[in-house]
């Protein structure tokens, strides 16, 4: 009788260890993944403790119903996002830059925030690189010029510069395209070839002078001392420029 006892005490101990286990973990589990900011369980799980016998001594688990809701990796929008912003790096990097454009604009319009910034970037560089195909015919030296500055304005500063040179090609003798080859020679840090293009713009137009005066594209020779005698030469020293004003 006393060992009939004693072995009884020693199913209860166990039957009651195992209980507090499946109670710690239930507790653990409970507050990771069910309870809400006000500890409430939610109601995408319902979960049931079934009581512990002794005369079984087994350890019956939790239920729980699966939960409907889809990780990021499931939802199609999120795969449909890095499959348009990958077909758009493919498309890069054959030079299809039309094709590249609309997968970038999908991403741009996607869920993924982190691929937005880099999306937009390469967007930009597609819509550079589609101008320059699609600028290659201008009515007028004028408009090709502006067309040219707005690279320089972007900082594509080597289309740019393949725009201006053929515009000096075709008008050797043009005041504003000279000198805009001055401001991009300033910007590219070729000192030298900035100040000999801005002399040679100044001797076909003096009156570009006021204008250097007050374009930060020459903020890189503000210091030079040639540069300011190019802006304010002694009264005399060219031709047709004595009585010069500054035009309002």
């Amino acid at each position: 009788m006393e060992a009939d006892r004693s072995a009884g005490g020693r199913d209860n101990e166990l039957i009651e260890s195992r209980y507090s286990v499946l109670r710690t973990h239930a507790a653990n589990w409970t507050s990771t993944h069910c309870l809400s900011d006000t500890g409430v369980l939610s109601e995408e799980h319902d979960l049931k403790e079934f009581p512990i016998t002794k005369s079984t001594g087994r350890v019956l688990h939790m239920a729980q119903k699966p939960t409907a809701k889809k990780t990021v990796a499931e939802d199609p929008r999120y795969t449909q996002a890095l499959q348009s912003y990958e077909a758009g790096l493919r498309a890069m990097q054959e030079h299809k830059f039309d094709k590249a454009k609309p997968h970038f604009q999908k991403v741009i319009a996607g869920p993924i925030r982190e691929l937005v910034d880099r999306a937009n970037v390469h967007l930009s560089i597609c819509n550079q690189h589609l101008d320059r195909s699609v600028a290659t015919q201008f009515k007028t030296a004028e408009e090709h010029f502006d067309y040219a500055v707005s690279l320089m304005n972007v900082g594509d500063y080597v289309t740019a510069r393949e725009h201006l040179d053929k515009l000096l090609k075709q008008n050797a003798k043009t005041d504003y395209v000279v000198y805009g080859l001055a401001a991009l020679d300033c910007l590219t840090g070729h000192v030298e070839d900035s100040l000999r293009h801005l002399d040679e713009a100044l001797r076909l137009n003096s009156q570009l002078r006021f204008q250097a005066r007050n374009d930060s594209d020459f903020q890189n020779l503000a210091e030079d001392p040639r540069f300011t005698e190019l802006l304010y030469p002694d009264p005399g020293a060219e031709p047709g420029s004595s009585g010069e004003e500054e035009p309002a």
